[in-house]
């Protein structure tokens, strides 16, 4: 793919090395992020990397690692390494520009270079398939057709019609030689005057020039030094390793000055604009050369409105005088129904569960081809696209992305969510039916082992709220975390109001910050302490009382976010964790994990198997995850210690 991308970046690409972040710049994204050696190359030909970084490939330390990382390398747009995640948030980036064209006069392509192994995964379909029926026609793929995958030939697993299948989706389809550079750059031309987004299937011969052109060890196997010997004499290479003759750094610098012009123009023309149509300019450059729109700028900053802390102060107010028992995943839209009318960049969404989610509000419009103003996405049953959408939304900038399924199919969604953290991406994923109260459904939409296996993403902030104070508060963290995703996990079923028992305490205070929080303090001496989180702390609450009732003093721990907690001091973890107490935890999902809070000889109320299908009560008491079995597990470890 060599001359393909010589030729996007020679001719069309519009970048700026001095100003890798310019707003308006062309996002370019290779999905098949194995071909990493070759976006390096141009990145050091245009000036973002040095040489050094070449030679310094896949090795500690270096911004060339296997595969493309984003915020290690200047101009890299996307993380992709799992294959067809790069595709997909190339789609997110083409939505966004689609959405802030109108807001900050933006006009700007996404291009994707992918392989076969990118349209093999199945996310391919779904984003492919999201992005023809919104019409992306910034949208520009650049597909790597090599008929080679690392098993051999891709006629072993696959006999796609590429074409037919992209031409189903409602995409513009173009196939080219990818070696000829008049047909490359006039399949570019012609795909910017779609309407419709463009698949160009570039076909291409894998390892060209080498002896093992065209075959499945050109892509993993390492060359040999007569391969390259062979290599160099085709392509009458003469000069030393990692040496670049001036006239090629030259003609490349030329590269760079062309793109570089269509950058200054853009200022020009959007201040020409502005000031024929006598508005506000909204400049695009992240220099300082002309500085931002203060509303782009405080979006790009991911600094929240002013408003912002007096709409939740007033919130929690109210609902600390309303007391509501209700659903957290209502309590979730009753705060995001005020945050969304302030704060313009929230873009929502659901995979085909808008009213279970509770993600959509009344004053919202949908987005549509025909109407990108609106802040509210259908994406249909596509929770693969979804989550690697928004991922691309986030990196584009300007967006805050929220978008909601059930906690069960979290696992459809696990890849990009990996990735938002892995990118340090602010991204937040609605995952309501939380537990076995989704009850009649059944065991398959039961979530059972989805939090302990979310937990375990690094930088990911799974919030798990007990009532309507902990989700306005849990809601709230998660916008001040500028470089980490949240999930919220949130319940089908009413839940009672929890704070009441803590109500010698600033009801202003964000108690949830703390990860973990003593909720309900013993009023004897402590012999247990009791942990859980949401719809579980009720059941702690209950069984608290059943238990001082017989003398024994009982303290409720909420802990709506583990790694909030583990991030507090020494001391904080100290005063809960370090005492002789007889430590229960409950919750309707798996114990791992819990150990580490409630000891080895702790006590786990919750699940060992899947679920069954019946009313939600009826699962709680089939599965013993009652107050009454706490009560007992409890008085039965007090009698074996004594």
């Amino acid at each position: 793919m060599a001359d393909v991308a010589t030729v996007l970046f020679a001719k069309y690409l519009n970048h700026n090395p001095d100003d890798s972040k310019w707003f308006n710049r062309d996002r370019f994204v290779l999905s098949n992020g194995h071909g990493s050696m070759l976006l390096y190359s141009i990145l050091y030909l245009t000036g973002y990397i040095s040489i050094d970084e070449l030679k310094n490939f896949r090795q500690m330390g270096s911004k060339t690692p296997g595969h493309p990382e984003f915020g290690l390398t200047s101009g890299v747009e996307a993380t992709t390494g799992p294959l067809g995640q790069g595709f997909a948030a190339a789609v997110g980036m083409a939505l966004a520009e689609s959405i802030l064209k109108k807001q900050f006069r933006i006009n700007h392509y996404t291009y994707v270079m992918l392989g076969d192994g990118c349209l093999m995964e199945g996310i391919s379909h779904e984003v492919a398939s999201l992005a023809g029926h919104l019409k992306l026609n910034k949208l520009i793929a650049l597909f790597d057709d090599n008929d080679i995958s690392i098993d051999g030939a891709t006629c072993l697993s696959c006999s796609d019609d590429v074409e037919k299948r992209f031409l189903a989706y409602g995409w513009n389809v173009d196939k080219i030689d990818g070696h000829d550079f008049d047909a490359i750059s006039f399949a570019i031309e012609q795909a910017k005057k779609s309407g419709k987004p463009t698949m160009i299937c570039c076909k291409t011969i894998i390892g060209k020039f080498s002896s093992r052109a065209g075959t499945s060890s050109a892509h993993s196997g390492a060359f040999s030094e007569e391969d390259i010997k062979q290599m160099r004499e085709k392509l009458n290479w003469n000069y030393e390793p990692f040496h670049v003759p001036e006239d090629v750094k030259n003609a490349w610098k030329k590269t760079v000055e062309r793109a570089k012009q269509n950058y200054t123009m853009s200022f020009q023309r959007v201040t020409l604009e502005s000031r024929k149509e006598e508005k506000e300019w909204i400049p695009v450059s992240s220099t300082g050369m002309t500085g931002y729109h203060a509303e782009l700028q405080r979006r790009l900053d991911k600094h929240l409105p002013d408003n912002i802390a007096g709409v939740l102060a007033d919130l929690k107010k109210q609902i600390c005088e309303l007391m509501p028992n209700e659903a957290t995943r209502s309590s979730f839209g009753r705060v995001m129904e005020l945050l969304t009318e302030s704060m313009p960049e929230l873009i929502g969404g659901s995979a085909d569960l808008t009213g279970s989610n509770c993600t959509k509000y009344k004053h919202m419009q949908v987005i549509n081809s025909n109407n990108y103003s609106g802040s509210y996405v259908h994406y249909g049953v596509r929770e693969h696209a979804m989550a690697a959408c928004m991922n691309g939304m986030a990196l584009h900038g300007a967006i805050l992305p929220y978008d909601g399924t059930f906690l069960v199919f979290s696992d459809y969604c696990r890849p990009a969510i990996r990735l938002s953290a892995l990118m340090k991406q602010q991204v937040m994923y609605v995952m309501t039916h939380d537990s076995i109260g989704v009850g009649e459904d059944g065991p398959t939409h039961q979530p059972i082992e989805h939090l302990a296996s979310l937990r375990a993403i690094p930088n990911l902030y799974v919030f798990r709220p007990a009532d309507a104070v902990e989700t306005l508060e849990c809601v709230s963290i998660a916008l001040e975390k500028k470089e980490s995703p949240a999930l919220f996990a949130l319940s089908r079923q009413n839940v009672s109001y929890m704070r009441k028992f803590y109500s010698d305490i600033d009801q202003s205070a964000n108690l949830s910050k703390f990860g973990a929080y003593i909720l309900c303090e013993c009023s004897k001496e402590l012999k247990v302490t009791i942990f859980a989180t949401g719809s579980e702390v009720e059941i702690a609450v209950e069984a608290r009382e059943k238990l001082q009732e017989k003398g024994i003093g009982t303290r409720i721990v909420s802990m709506p976010c583990w790694r909030l907690f583990d991030e507090q001091s020494d001391e904080y973890k100290a005063a809960i964790l370090n005492n002789d107490s007889i430590k229960v935890a409950i919750e309707a999902g798996s114990e791992m994990g819990w150990h580490k809070y409630i000891g080895s000889n702790g006590i786990f109320i919750g699940m060992k198997s899947f679920g069954e299908s019946a009313p939600y009560k009826t699962l709680y008491e089939h599965f013993n995850i009652n107050a009454d079995h706490v009560v007992k597990c409890v008085c039965e470890k007090l009698v074996y210690i004594q």
